[in-house]
């Protein structure tokens, strides 16, 4: 099989943490060609969708990990799976990306998570889906529905709908301090949509990743419990990560959701859950394979690429 991975410069990798590299191993110790391109290497021309890609070897040398070589301009329908595996934004750039993709895949290519799905599961507004699952939750950019909503919940956490990471969250407890420059801030001036949750206060206990593969669900989730007095958990905000077995609402959620969002076209899909409650659904680039393995030795990349030959397959 020739697998494709559409993905940030593998110069920024943390390969000791990157789900992306994780991939890749599995599929190079099955005998599989991997190759590498970026957003910008792709291009339609001649009614083609077509990719400068470099085809990727791996040296087991830790201090040199990994060769690319000359890029060369291909279809992407010459290859049996194209994984979309760039991080957001989810900006402008990142959708015309994923129209790109989707011509590709008239002309034949399969691409893994599908790109019309990808574009139609905002990672915030998602879980609107699945309301039985989630804490009070408004989305507006009416700043007065905003301060109803403060009033009558008290504590609550603010975020902009395209962020990442754990960018851009704030946290207004009951005096309401701040909160009009907050919603100044996340709103631009009333020009943008944001959305706002009721506090969970079980954040203390992590913002757990639960990672649904191939409909199935992965048996251990990665707690990312905040720091230092942080209210994020993200690990890219200094969250510390502890993987764990799912709690009994864990496992109802991510069975819920697993078939229906398989069916979708979303082949890897990253819930994140606080408490009892669904805050997001991550299906651009979800991570923590490698945090679950090392800890658990569950192979979370194993279990990735099985689902990816069936796809195939199918």
């Amino acid at each position: 099989m020739k697998i494709a991975f559409l993905t940030d410069p593998l110069s920024n990798f943390k390969t000791y943490k990157d789900s992306t590299y994780a991939m890749m191993v599995e599929a190079d110790k099955r005998g599989y060609a991997i190759y590498a391109f970026g957003p910008d290497d792709m291009a339609l021309e001649s009614g083609k969708v077509i990719a400068n890609i470099s085809r990727i070897t791996l040296t087991g040398d830790s201090q040199d990990l990994f060769r690319l070589s000359e890029p060369e301009s291909l279809a992407l329908s010459a290859f049996d799976a194209v994984l979309q595996r760039k991080d957001p934004p989810f900006d402008m750039e990142y959708i015309y990306a994923t129209y790109l993709l989707e011509l590709a895949e008239q002309q034949g290519a399969r691409v893994f998570n599908k790109p019309a799905a990808i574009r139609n599961h905002n990672e915030k507004l998602s879980i609107a889906q699945f309301s039985q699952f989630t804490a009070p939750t408004l989305v507006t950019r009416d700043e007065q529905r905003i301060r109803a909503f403060q009033k009558e919940h008290q504590d609550i956490i603010l975020k902009p709908l395209d962020g990442m990471g754990g960018t851009g969250i704030f946290r207004i407890r009951e005096d309401g301090m701040n909160l009009g420059s907050v919603i100044e801030t996340l709103t631009v001036n009333g020009s943008r949509t944001i959305m706002v949750q009721r506090y969970i206060p079980e954040i203390v206990h992590g913002d757990k990743r639960i990672l649904l593969i191939g409909g199935k669900v992965v048996p251990f989730a990665l707690a990312r419990i905040p720091q230092n007095g942080e209210v994020r958990g993200n690990l890219a905000a200094g969250g510390l990560g502890v993987a764990q077995e799912l709690s009994a609402s864990d496992l109802e959620i991510a069975q819920t959701l697993a078939p229906e969002l398989y069916q979708r076209g979303l082949l890897l899909v990253g819930l994140d859950v606080i408490g009892a409650n669904l805050t997001e659904v991550n299906v651009t680039s979800p991570t923590c394979f490698q945090e679950i393995t090392q800890q658990k030795g569950f192979n979370v990349a194993a279990m990735f690429i099985d689902a990816l030959e069936t796809a195939v397959a199918a």
